[in-house]
């Protein structure tokens, strides 16, 4: 009965699609679904409607009110218009940025958005083609703009999309501007969308964008004389066909590196990605064809960024000359390690200085950081929390460096969001520095092990598609906090983090309060023996996600196979406990 009652609603739904008001494309792929006896299509298209999450908008293309098209991009953009009217109706005039990425209709929907800003009465800075989300953050600020958006699904398979929306510092939205701009976009009917633009408010934009944001990426190099004893670096590099390859190879030869080389075959803009089974950098396959090349020509590093050119991924040779993945907490570790290390021996550090991590991301950042008595600040999953603790700072602390295990890292403050142009150029920098000193970022990451402590991290994802999924994962959470665990992989749990109730509470029983900026749907548990699991909802995909770090002792380099051993059986321990 409940699920005819369902079927229902959605047909009724779905049949209001079938006016005027949409386009006869749009008509043709609703009544496929209405006709179709298999209602599962049509119950996803349309059982909710495409929602800002902590990304923005994200979802599968195609027709429906929970699925990206023209019609839910254009009420997002015609919601934000609103806003923005509103909240700066004393302004002479009001500007944004719309940038995209390599995605099947990104374009489109950049266009259809820039028209309907230009509609509302807002000029649009229109970027000519595509570019990496980093450049959009950058191009609001250095604009003086109040807004911006970027159409991408980041690492997301081929056939989602997406829609980032920024304010006025360049980071994607917070509250309470979050919440008023998805009040205004759930009050968008479809005949309030003004399609039709005003071209005299529509300025294209890039060569001019782009020689000041990778002047400024330039400038955050730490060792400019180490980069030209090690000009010849042998790098690889693969835009995994996304926006990468607008600047990222450009960024690279500005540093001063002569010896890069590009995967020819993902240098294609393509959204359909063919090459790769998913354009993610943290996914080993990604990396096949960029690590095929690196064998061929003896590199010395292969980086990776994902379709819209704000994640990095890499691999480098280990002990035994074998290509190996660095993970994105290892990567975020090694970046801020050596910005630590070389700003301090340099003269370059200041009293104040300080670095961010989010709360998932591995603690041996924080080993690293007291050691060296630099600030370190925790904040929730998410680069505009990052971006939070820049603004809250600004003028008085100076940001250094920051990042999260997802291979986000941000080494600038004119940007507001994660950003690969500037990390691959810094890893390239990393790299040199470690050959200077005839050692690998391999052999980096040792010492780094060897002085601060070994710790293995793994994020286990557990997918549940559908309106049946996300109850699934609702439960999931509910049940956590109904029945918390004693113990977990055989030791036990010595104290727990709610960030929805923002109280943590100890062995004994003792609450305190956790101080963030707000709640967050986020659980962790801390184990006696060092333990460390995070359990949270993606706000961007259908899937429940358990971040797992396990610490162990490594006393030399060459003691990092038994570590990882050691660290891999308690992992499955947790997983065992966990039931994952």
């Amino acid at each position: 009965m409940e699920n005819q009652e369902l079927i229902k609603q959605v047909t009724e739904k779905a049949e209001q699609w079938l006016t005027p008001a949409y386009d006869a494309e749009t008509q043709a792929e609703v009544k496929r679904m209405l006709e179709n006896e298999d209602k599962t299509e049509l119950i996803d298209s349309f059982y909710k409607d495409l929602e800002f999450g902590t990304g923005g908008l994200r979802g599968i293309m195609g027709a429906g009110s929970n699925r990206m098209n023209i019609y839910t991009v254009g009420a997002a953009t015609q919601g934000l218009a609103n806003y923005l009217n509103k909240n700066f109706k004393d302004l002479e005039q009001i500007s944004v940025v719309v940038g995209h990425d390599c995605r099947n209709n990104s374009r489109k929907f950049a266009e259809i958005s820039a028209a309907i800003f230009s509609a509302n009465g807002i000029k649009v800075y229109l970027f000519d083609d595509l570019r990496p989300t980093p450049e959009v953050s950058f191009a609001i600020r250095h604009l003086g703009c109040q807004s911006g958006i970027n159409i991408t699904a980041s690492h997301n398979p081929r056939e989602y999309n997406g829609y980032k929306a920024y304010w006025d510092d360049g980071a994607q939205v917070l509250a309470p501007h979050d919440t008023g701009i998805i009040e205004e976009v759930n009050k968008v009917k479809i005949d309030d969308i003004k399609f039709n633009g005003n071209k005299n408010l529509i300025q294209i934009i890039g060569e001019d964008v782009d020689k000041v944001y990778l002047d400024m990426v330039h400038g955050i190099s730490i060792d400019p004389a180490v980069i030209k004893r090690q000009k010849d670096l042998c790098i690889v590099y693969t835009p995994l066909h996304g926006a990468g390859r607008t600047l990222i190879p450009r960024s690279l030869k500005e540093w001063g590196f002569e010896n890069v080389h590009c995967v020819e075959e993902q240098m294609v803009k393509d959204g359909n990605f063919p090459t790769v089974v998913s354009p993610n950098p943290e996914n080993a396959e990604a990396l096949t064809l960029a690590i095929k090349l690196a064998k061929q020509l003896d590199a010395d590093i292969v980086m990776a960024s994902d379709p819209d050119a704000d994640r990095v991924g890499m691999a480098c040779k280990n002990d035994k000359g074998e290509w190996v993945l660095i993970n994105g907490n290892q990567t975020c570790l090694i970046f801020l390690y050596y910005i630590i290390r070389n700003r301090l021996a340099m003269g370059k550090m200041k009293p104040n200085d300080f670095i961010v991590k989010t709360i998932v991301t591995t603690e041996l950042i924080k080993a690293v950081a007291d050691k060296n008595n630099i600030e370190m600040r925790d904040c929730y999953t998410g680069f505009k929390w990052i971006a939070r603790e820049i603004r809250l700072s600004e003028g008085k602390q100076q940001y250094i460096g920051g990042g999260e295990e997802s291979y986000g890292f941000l080494a600038e403050d004119f940007v507001r969001d994660k950003d690969a142009v500037s990390a691959c150029s810094l890893l390239a920098e990393i790299c040199a520095w470690a050959k200077d000193q005839g050692k690998t970022l391999y052999d980096i990451l040792m010492e780094i092990y060897v002085e601060y402590g070994f710790s293995k991290e793994m994020t286990v994802n557990v997918v549940k598609p559908g309106k049946t999924g996300a109850e699934e994962i609702q439960k999931m959470m509910s049940d956590f906090r109904a029945n918390p665990p004693k113990e977990i992989g055989g030791s036990p749990v010595a104290l727990i983090k709610d960030y929805k109730v923002l109280k943590a509470t100890d062995g004994q029983g003792n609450m305190t309060d956790l101080v963030m900026p707000e709640t967050s749907n986020v659980l962790q548990y801390f184990t006696e023996d060092g333990t460390k699991i995070s359990v949270r909802p993606s706000g961007t995909e259908p899937k429940i996600k358990f971040y797992i770090e396990v610490k162990g002792q490594m006393k030399c380099a060459g003691c990092y196979e038994k570590a990882c051993a050691e660290a891999e059986q308690k992992v499955e321990a947790v997983r065992k406990s966990l039931g994952i």
